[in-house]
């Protein structure tokens, strides 16, 4: 399966420096950075769920956001979030 990982860190005190340092860390061990926050990941259905437990014991629940998006061919769009949600539904309408 072929996953976009992208995750944004509270990094305002040293711990959040940290689990900055160490959800990067868990990236790199799956696959290749192409923007700061943001991995390309090939991995097993087994190596996507240590991925996702190893993140969930990272981050901080409720500062922290991780997107994990499913790109392959065969599936609908699919996104997992963990921690913080921060987008809306496009689909919703949106007042101004």
């Amino acid at each position: 399966m072929y996953i976009l990982v992208t995750y944004d860190v509270d990094t305002t005190d040293k711990s959040g420096q940290r689990r900055l340092r160490r959800v990067a860390k868990a990236c790199l061990d799956y696959g290749q950075r192409v923007q700061n926050s943001v991995f390309e990941c090939e991995l097993t259905e087994v190596q996507f769920c240590i991925l996702k437990e190893r993140i969930d014991e990272i981050i901080d629940h409720s500062l922290d956001s991780i997107r994990f998006y499913h790109l392959n061919r065969s599936e609908n769009r699919r996104v997992e979030v963990m921690g913080v949600e921060t987008a809306f539904n496009v689909n919703d309408a949106i007042i101004i």
